[in-house]
């Protein structure tokens, strides 16, 4: 039999069908599935979810981005709004790395809370930053960008992982969580935030998902539900769905106290 000129490519192998509109199913698929395998594999069933903005700087850098702008003649005044924000970067960081050591401490369950964050710097470094430095597992579900967010330095390697498609990367958010953190932020984090209440007040999410509002002097100027109350177009309990808090200790007793009473209270309570 003489050798072909030619050797045929395996559908799975063939890149440029598995980037074609013909096979974008066969991409979201993936997008389920291989995400569920690792979880799987490192046996995560609950996680403890934290959004918040990508542009929020730890308060090292911060306070070197200041002295630098003082010293070259920089934005002095932009530079202090930098050094402000970044305590919501230290709030995550701690929040984070005292759930890991409390998930950590549980005797007498199998159940373990892991810290998941968006994978990219700011708050989801703080959050991914915490939970490694209390030396637990932390997830990062890394979204691919136009312009490019790199997955930071403190996620647990094997549980990075890059999406494509929002609306699977926002499954994942969902669907393991616990509870949730929402810090301050931008579009993304509203549009994070606004889904997930909108998911809870329908019922499409039946489990009970505690969820933190953090930093009232941010939410109170960026969101005002007030308005929505008085021409109804939502319930005058609907702002009750959430747990709004400036404290890192309120924040973790809330949380604990939810946690220990609804996941772990309960043990028909899975997802």
């Amino acid at each position: 039999m003489s050798e072909s000129r030619y050797r045929a490519v395996k559908a799975y192998k063939n890149e440029k069908f598995l980037n074609s509109s013909d096979a974008r199913i066969l991409r979201i698929l993936s997008e389920y599935i291989e995400p569920e395998t690792r979880f799987k594999e490192f046996e995560i069933k609950d996680t403890i979810v934290v959004f918040g903005s990508a542009r929020i700087k730890s308060r090292e850098v911060a306070k070197k981005l200041l002295a630098e702008a003082k010293e070259n003649g920089g934005d002095v005044a932009k530079a202090e709004s930098v050094l402000e924000m970044s305590r919501y970067y230290e709030a995550a960081r701690e929040l984070s790395r005292r759930l890991t050591e409390w998930s950590k401490g549980l005797e007498g369950s199998d159940r373990r809370f892991v810290i998941c964050s968006g994978g990219g710097p700011g708050i989801m470094e703080a959050a991914n930053r915490g939970a490694s430095e209390a030396k637990g597992e932390n997830i990062g579900l890394n979204i691919s960008l136009p312009f490019e967010q790199n997955d930071n330095p403190y996620i647990t390697r094997r549980l990075s992982f890059e999406f494509h498609y929002f609306f699977m990367r926002k499954f994942w958010f969902t669907y393991l969580a616990k509870a949730m953190v929402v810090m301050p932020g931008g579009f993304g984090t509203l549009d994070e935030f606004m889904e997930v209440v909108t998911l809870v007040q329908t019922l499409k999410i039946k489990k009970k998902l505690p969820i933190v509002l953090f930093g009232k002097e941010f939410w109170s100027q960026v969101l005002h539900f007030e308005p929505l109350i008085k021409f109804g177009t939502i319930s005058p309990t609907d702002p009750d769905l959430f747990f709004q808090t400036d404290s890192v200790d309120e924040a973790y007793e809330y949380l604990v106290a939810e946690l220990t009473e609804h996941a772990l209270g309960d043990p028909a309570w899975k997802l």
